[in-house]
């Protein structure tokens, strides 16, 4: 009877359930979409500091958000672990010849043991992508006034000059850590 979760959900349906999210949010309580405003209302609702920028009401602006944020994890852990496919994921030849390449051999489960272990945590290269890129994200997600899905899904969809310079961005730097840092530190 529930076959269909076991099976990744195809572009048509999964990208049309997001794209009526963001209206949804925005005609029904005037809300935006996007997770790194999360930390902040983490932090406030802990009053881990006195600084102005943590001095508003959490429960009234972040509420939403932080269900959201719940609702995301709990999806991700059903969908990873308990609806799991027991198959392997679907690449193309050239993809699973470039990631053999780099040294990665199982491609059972929906990421790679060979990199997303506590081993490969504990390596170096895992270390610095962790630290490094965790700050990185962190403070740019903060420099740039949202994370990349509430650019680019909320303020793209908001037709906002600001959010279109910053996926763009987000997407030159993910092309620079693919293919020029990621292959010297790994």
């Amino acid at each position: 009877m529930f076959e269909f979760l076991y099976e990744p959900w195809p572009w048509y349906v999964a990208g049309p359930i997001i794209g009526l999210l963001v209206p949804l949010l925005l005609f029904v309580g005037g809300k935006k979409f996007g997770f790194s405003s999360n930390l902040r209302h983490m932090c406030t609702a802990c009053n881990i500091s006195k600084a102005n920028y943590f001095n508003y009401d959490w429960k009234e602006d972040g509420r939403w958000n932080l269900t959201m944020l719940i609702g995301t994890i709990t999806g991700g852990f059903l969908g990873g672990y308990v609806f799991a496919n027991p198959e392997p994921i679907q690449l193309a030849a050239s993809t699973i010849e470039d990631l053999r390449a780099l040294g990665i051999q199982d491609f059972m489960g929906l990421v790679p043991d060979d990199f997303f272990t506590w081993g490969a945590l504990g390596s170096f290269p895992g270390i610095l992508i962790l630290t490094l890129g965790g700050f990185l994200v962190g403070f740019g997600a903060r420099y740039a006034g949202g994370c990349t899905s509430g650019h680019a899904i909320s303020g793209l969809s908001d037709l906002q000059l600001a959010s279109l310079i910053a996926v763009i961005g987000f997407f030159i730097g993910g092309l620079i850590m693919t293919w020029l840092i990621y292959p010297i530190i790994v």
